[in-house]
């Protein structure tokens, strides 16, 4: 998993100032490339495709993770 790398630690993250409507947006819109990969990946058995979405995957937890923290400290 990408977030639990501390060279990647930062890599995969909100920035300042980003809205969070935005953020899900853009993740909803990321999770939609990996449901499209994975079934692209099963499908055709691409490998690529199965790599790319596994990469997207911890992109995205990630940023899930980095939100989830967000939250917390508003609260």
């Amino acid at each position: 998993m990408v977030s639990t790398f501390p060279l990647w630690e930062d890599l995969f993250r909100l920035q300042p100032n980003v809205p969070f409507d935005h953020a899900f947006t853009q993740l909803s819109v990321l999770l939609g490339c990996i449901r499209h990969l994975t079934t692209e990946a099963e499908m055709e058995n691409d490998r690529s495709a199965g790599s790319a979405a596994r990469i997207l995957s911890e992109m995205a937890k990630a940023l899930i993770d980095d939100m989830k923290r967000g939250m917390s400290k508003t609260h």
